[in-house]
């Protein structure tokens, strides 16, 4: 008796092999689809609250939600990731315009909208974004998807907001209702929970 086990694909065969159609990163070598909720609403007033930012402060990035970058796990298996919202320095995302590659170095800040795979949001990719020194990493969670003890109990709908700290370690703080986010790359930023969570 025979048996056979799928290879698992590096990053560099997801990168040639992703569906261009849908929203796919590469986890555990397998290309996995991931299934939007309503996020795109949220992404999307985000993406657009960013690149308002960007151009009223004439800050030196570019805000989209295409980017592609590589993580490493713990166990040092390459991740493929997508975020709904990536922040990326403007030289950075320029440096080889032609190129389709995808991003090896940290960004400025990636914002996870919570969806049909929310424990990636609050496990893996926290670890992976912390590992790589993406410096801001945000968690929306709409639909108070996550477990309580980030949730509370009952759980309330809340935008996390996790910031490197000096030891490459991030420290995490929540806001609910009317508080105004609070952001390291985007410090005038006037958007309360709120605004964000009802987009």
């Amino acid at each position: 008796m025979k048996t056979y086990t799928k290879q698992k694909l590096t990053f560099d065969q997801f990168l040639e092999q992703c569906p261009e159609e849908g929203l796919y990163e590469l986890v555990d070598g397998e290309i996995v689809e991931v299934r939007a909720t309503r996020n795109h609403d949220v992404a999307n007033f985000l993406l657009f609250g960013f690149n308002d930012e960007i151009r009223q402060l004439n800050l030196n990035y570019v805000v989209n939600n295409t980017a592609v970058f590589k993580t490493i796990t713990a166990n040092g298996i390459e991740q493929g990731r997508k975020p709904d919202v990536s922040v990326i320095d403007k030289d950075k995302w320029r440096s080889n315009r032609s190129a389709y590659a995808a991003l090896e170095e940290p960004i400025q800040l990636a914002v996870e909208v919570t969806s049909t795979n929310w424990e990636d949001d609050y496990i893996d990719k926290l670890d992976e974004y912390q590992r790589l020194g993406i410096t801001e990493y945000w968690i929306v969670d709409y639909l108070a998807i996550g477990l309580r003890e980030y949730l509370g109990n009952p759980k309330v709908p809340a935008v996390f907001v996790f910031l490197l700290d000096a030891e490459g370690k991030y420290q995490c703080t929540h806001f609910r209702d009317s508080e105004r986010i609070v952001s390291r790359t985007f410090p005038e930023l006037t958007l309360t929970a709120e605004q964000i969570l009802t987009a």
